[in-house]
């Protein structure tokens, strides 16, 4: 199997120290304008514990989606490349072969 492009998770928009960084930025902002706008630390609790709640799946969401593109992609490039090797496995002999019986030298 093909692997994929090494790419630096850093570089990922699901590289997850960044994003909870960024969801405690957000979550401090949303609870500092609640409890000015309702002037309640009770109610702002609550309600930055249902937007935590929602990030969090909103986070859960994408990173399905993005494993669900990879695998997506990965089927489309397979297929692609066993499309043009058909030909050439028909040809190839059907005895599997190993190279680690005696009499034959190991890697």
């Amino acid at each position: 199997m093909k692997r994929a492009p090494e790419t630096k998770w850093r570089d990922s928009t699901a590289y997850a120290p960044r994003f909870f960084l960024s969801m405690v930025v957000a979550l401090v902002a949303f609870a500092i304008v609640t409890y000015f706008a309702t002037g309640s630390i009770t109610t702002t609790a609550v309600q930055t514990l249902i937007c935590a709640v929602l990030i969090q799946v909103g986070y859960f969401l994408m990173t399905l989606f993005l494993v669900w593109r990879t695998a997506k992609q990965r089927k489309a490039e397979k297929d692609l490349g066993l499309r043009g090797k058909q030909d050439l496995d028909a040809a190839k002999p059907k005895v599997p072969v190993s190279i680690n019986e005696p009499g034959h030298s190991k890697f």
